[in-house]
């Protein structure tokens, strides 16, 4: 007999965001008022209440968790077993760490169907100040984040930014207080895009990483210039390597290398973890590293330089 895998939505944000409200737009919809056996687990409570007899009649049970270490993977096996759910649907603490439920914590039957943060645009300001670390672990395995309650004088690109420095694949869409949606249309670089060489300034360069890779149409054959430090692979074919930095993704405890492929006939002259300035083209085309499609440089000139005084760059 098959058994059948248990889809888990998981539904992140920190307290007053959004997520009920969200949630109930959601349960309602045609897509799940279906009568099929849902759990809804809460592992907070905002000021906005579900419907407990709405809930019964779409056939849905909600649990309450109070304390981070009760919700587990024990606590979700005991709850297949005793529910027997079709889906499971989260209202996570934004406060909490997910990171067990990807690393291998959720039951065997569960498999994560997707991951969506919604985030309060009039308060976001307050957390990038004052709690960096803790979006690091909002963001990082989120497929979609939603600000709400936002408008257009926001600085919704920075907003952005903070998302794809630290999930560069995820989707980020922005909405007013009336839940209509607000395009904050494609960011201007402070760099000059019709420049022969494209000059990436030290401060800059985490906005090129991003906007590169978001609007590959921009720079399609264009020629730029960056100071890098080269890191090396035995993954990598002769003649390829990432000409990068070390970016700080949301907090000193957050930084990783962040570059794209590039390929040129000077590679072997190259050392790993030696700075150059180095002058490419950029290409969008497919690349068996990345397992699809992306920006491929391929390499124009170097100049051997000196290690920077501060060797981070920032997202924002």
């Amino acid at each position: 007999m098959l058994s059948m895998t248990i889809p888990l939505y998981l539904i992140n944000g920190f307290l007053e965001g959004g997520k009920t409200s969200f949630i109930q737009d959601v349960l309602y919809g045609d897509d799940f008022a279906d009568g099929q056996k849902t759990l809804l687990i809460l592992c907070e409570e905002g000021e906005v209440e579900y419907n407990e007899s709405e809930l019964t009649n779409l056939n849905i049970l909600s649990l309450t968790v109070e304390e981070e270490q009760d919700f587990n993977t024990e606590f979700l096996k005991n709850c297949i077993r005793k529910y027997r759910p079709k889906r499971i649907f989260v209202e996570m603490n934004g406060m909490w760490d997910c990171k067990w439920m990807f690393e291998g914590g959720l039951p065997g039957a569960v498999e994560i169907a997707q991951v969506i943060t919604i985030v309060d645009g009039s308060t976001f300001q307050l957390y990038v100040n004052n709690m960096k670390g803790i979006l690091s672990n909002l963001f990082t395995y989120t497929e979609m984040v939603i600000f709400n309650r936002c408008t257009q004088d926001m600085p919704l690109h920075s907003f952005r930014r903070a998302v794809r420095g630290v999930n560069p694949r995820a989707m980020v869409y922005f909405e007013a207080e009336d839940g209509s949606p607000i395009d904050p249309g494609m960011e201007e670089p402070p760099y000059d895009l019709n420049a022969d060489v494209i000059q990436i300034d030290d401060m800059d360069y985490g906005l090129w990483y991003l906007d590169v890779s978001d609007n590959p149409e921009r720079y399609e054959g264009k020629k730029v210039r960056f100071l890098a430090k080269i890191m090396k692979s035995k993954r990598f074919a002769d003649g390829k390597f990432i000409p990068g930095r070390n970016a700080m993704t949301c907090c000193e405890n957050d930084i990783r290398f962040v570059g794209y492929l590039c390929k040129a006939e000077f590679a072997d002259l190259l050392k790993s973890r030696q700075w150059v300035w180095i002058t490419a083209e950029v290409r969008n085309e497919y690349a068996r590293e990345y397992g699809e499609e992306g920006p491929v440089l391929y390499g124009v000139s170097y100049e051997t330089a000196e290690k920077p005084e501060d060797e981070i760059v920032y997202f924002n």
